[in-house]
């Protein structure tokens, strides 16, 4: 991974702090106000939400697991899929708890916490490992960003539907991005130091 990535880790990280610290003061609940109001009920965003719902995403590790395990044999991919998704959603749980922000009005069927949000940020998490791991088999420069540039979109597109439906404040969503992608980037670390170690040793036998 490039040195922009961390670099861009640790402002995120920076970011996630400062929006934990004052998400509610008044410019900022003043914000997600505004972003409610463009985007609620924009059915067309909201059906982005199945994307990152528990069900589909527990799924999609599953079979990602499942692919690292039949057709690479790549014990440390699995590993760090586990890592990226399912410590991450770990991690989620443990900060909304921690933070104890209470969702929005009209959020009236979810007992969960607000902040970060799930969606967003584990929607990251499993879209941004699937881009790395493809990106590592794929050929093609044009190949690799394609399916970076994907993930990107439909990212941004479920953290989003959070807004539209109202189960989430844009804060939250925001939150969920900037703490993901630096999660993200830590789970590389480790995988790509792992990869080195391994080369080294292969490289000495």
């Amino acid at each position: 991974m490039k040195k922009a990535s961390y670099i861009l880790a640790f402002i995120c990280l920076g970011l996630f702090f400062i929006l934990l610290i004052n998400f509610e003061k008044t410019s900022l609940v003043q914000f997600d106000k505004a972003m409610s109001d463009v985007l609620f009920g924009n059915g067309l965003i909201t059906i982005f939400h199945l994307l990152g719902e528990t069900t589909a995403i527990v799924i999609i590790a599953l079979i990602l697991l499942f692919v690292l395990w039949l057709k690479q044999r790549n014990y440390r991919g699995m590993l760090f899929v586990l890592l990226t998704i399912g410590l991450g959603r770990v991690l989620n749980q443990l900060i909304k708890n921690w933070v104890d922000r209470p969702r929005p009005e009209l959020a009236n069927d979810i007992t969960s916490f607000s902040f970060p949000s799930g969606h967003a940020m584990i929607g990251l998490l499993y879209l941004f490992t699937i881009a790395y791991l493809l990106s590592e088999v794929l050929v093609r420069n044009n190949h690799v960003m394609i399916v970076w540039v994907t993930a990107i979109i439909l990212t941004f597109l479920i953290g989003l539907s959070r807004i539209a439906d109202s189960h989430h404040y844009a804060t939250d969503v925001i939150a969920g991005w900037v703490i993901g992608y630096a999660w993200f980037v830590i789970c590389v670390f480790w995988y790509e130091q792992r990869k080195h170690k391994n080369n080294k040793i292969n490289n000495n036998t």
